[in-house]
């Protein structure tokens, strides 16, 4: 009974985290500029799903099914993969300040993105989330090679994260003030701040499969992410592969952070906040850290797109503004219980 204990205990945390993002994606498709109750929300899911066949008002049904359900889809997604990516970096690069877009593809993203929607790029065969994925590989890359130039060590990783983040977001900048009219530079500056209005159900389609493979990945990995805690030579002498385990879990990252931020634009302090929220509430195993680090981003996500659409009353914010407002704060705090700690 002892030795089945703790498959019982993960098994009913399991459950509860399961019920959890259940109850937000149920409270993101009911809450929004037009309040609908959670049991219209349940039948409307059993007739799409099931064809129960309750009689509800088309609209109500049609502003749950096309538009807040797959919104909040997408945004427990998004919240979770960057949420992962934080912790993925944070724990390689030993820095508590290192998140996914220290790698320069929020840059490279924003690039890609104006690139396609001022200067035409693509000739209109690449839409514009395809064209900030190109540009967010496009950036990796770059910085990837700058930093296997400057010695492959984290530091050298996070200065051409630096380096790759200013160039790219200069071209951006050069672009939008050269090229672009008003309507296209407030049309991007949106996109830039991040903006799920357009997310419908293809975008599910691969913000699912994305945020669940990178789950997958990462505990697969979760004792060597422990090993690094406490240096490479540690992980190494464990029997890590220090190097292999480097450039899988660093082009996961990557990926999913190229992902999200082609779907929803650049959304800052997620992969920041996150993971060290979780770390106060769940301790530093990866074991437990990353699982928990996916739920509070998903979750804390979903809020923060339902408080982007209620916030002012007939308008929708950018929800990379609330990400902010309600990050930089708690960033804040956490930093001060770590000084008061020393």
């Amino acid at each position: 009974m002892t030795a089945d204990r703790p498959i019982l205990l993960r098994a009913g945390a399991a459950f509860a985290a399961l019920v959890l993002l259940v109850a937000a994606l149920g409270v993101g498709a009911a809450v929004g500029e037009t309040a609908i109750p959670l049991d219209i929300v349940a039948k409307t899911l059993a007739n799409r799903l099931w064809q129960a066949g309750y009689a509800l008002e088309p609209i109500d049904e049609g502003i749950i099914w096309n538009y807040r359900l797959s919104r909040a889809i997408v945004a427990a997604c998004c919240g979770s993969a960057l949420a992962l990516s934080g912790v993925i970096l944070q724990s390689l690069l030993r820095n508590a300040l290192a998140d996914p877009y220290i790698l320069g593809i929020s840059a490279g993203a924003s690039t890609g993105a104006v690139s396609i929607a001022i200067l035409g790029f693509g000739a209109g065969l690449l839409t514009l989330p395809i064209g900030a994925f190109i540009g967010a590989l496009i950036a990796f890359g770059f910085v990837s090679a700058l930093a296997v130039r400057a010695g492959r060590g984290t530091g050298a990783i996070i200065l051409a994260g630096v380096a790759g983040s200013q160039l790219f977001n200069a071209l951006t900048s050069f672009i939008v003030t050269k090229a672009a009219n008003a309507e296209q530079a407030r049309a991007i500056m949106f996109w830039l701040l991040g903006n799920l209005s357009g997310v419908r159900w293809p975008d599910v389609g691969l913000a699912v499969p994305v945020a669940l493979f990178g789950l997958l990945v990462c505990l697969w990995h979760a004792r060597a992410l422990d090993a690094f805690t406490f240096g490479t030579e540690s992980a190494a002498s464990l029997g890590i592969p220090v190097r292999r385990v480097y450039v899988v879990l660093i082009a996961v990252s990557a990926v999913m952070t190229a992902s999200m931020v082609s779907m929803v634009g650049s959304i800052g302090f997620v992969g920041l906040v996150i993971p060290h929220v979780a770390r106060m509430l769940v301790g530093v195993r990866h074991g437990l850290l990353l699982p928990a680090s996916a739920l509070i981003g998903a979750i804390f996500m979903i809020a923060a797109d339902v408080l982007s659409r209620i916030i002012i009353p007939g308008q929708v914010l950018p929800i990379g503004v609330i990400t902010a407002l309600f990050g930089a704060p708690a960033f804040a705090l956490i930093l001060s219980q770590r000084r008061s700690a020393l």
